[in-house]
């Protein structure tokens, strides 16, 4: 996958802050005029809709500051569709299809007292509540939006050496009843089969 174009905007001379938060990917190119789809991973749609400077940045390559000059919400989607400065046409929107779309992590808005971010909980591990002491079953890999929000859980393995199973968990309170980011975990009560899928 290319490096995107570089932009004439104010924002390509931007150095990347020390640290980025991921807010989005780019998935699919939007007609022929550079403008790409974006799958938000931030509860946050002014990411992708207020103007000003974001970044870029494709696996395994350094973050390149961009402009955001518009963006608007599909109708009935949870998809975004975005206009970055200096990519006008559909090949170099396709160029960084893959890309994250990401912000400085100081510019996280600021929450009300037991709001998190949902990207707060990647890394959490993850405890059955109705087992003796919320013994600990794995840990989360990763968020899924896909109409509702899935937590990738890596299963604790049955080997030490190799990884765990992965499953996925709807993250609703009926499943996901206990988060406590402060010590590090989240508690579940899965419905029965749903961490054998």
């Amino acid at each position: 996958m290319s490096d995107p174009p570089s932009s004439p905007s104010a924002a390509a001379a931007l150095p990347p802050p020390p640290d980025l938060l991921v807010v989005g990917r780019l998935v699919a190119a939007q007609g022929l005029t550079g403008e790409l789809r974006v799958l938000p991973l931030s509860d946050f749609p002014e990411r992708f809709t207020r103007p000003g400077p974001r970044w870029l940045q494709g696996k395994g390559q350094p973050a390149v500051a961009v402009t955001l000059s518009r963006g608007r919400q599909l109708p009935g989607r949870e998809l975004f569709v975005v206009r970055l400065a200096g990519i006008d046409d559909r090949s170099a929107a396709e160029a960084v299809v893959g890309h994250e779309l990401l912000v400085p992590a100081s510019d996280r808005p600021r929450l009300a007292p037991g709001e998190f971010h949902l990207l707060d909980l990647v890394g959490l591990e993850v405890r059955l509540l109705d087992a003796p002491g919320a013994a600990p079953i794995g840990t989360v890999r990763d968020l899924i939006h896909a109409g509702n929000d899935l937590l990738e859980v890596e299963l604790l393995a049955a080997e030490p050496e190799g990884p765990g199973r992965r499953v996925y968990v709807p993250f609703v309170a009926a499943i996901v009843p206990v988060v406590k980011l402060e010590e590090g975990w989240i508690g579940l009560t899965p419905p029965p089969g749903l961490l054998d899928l």
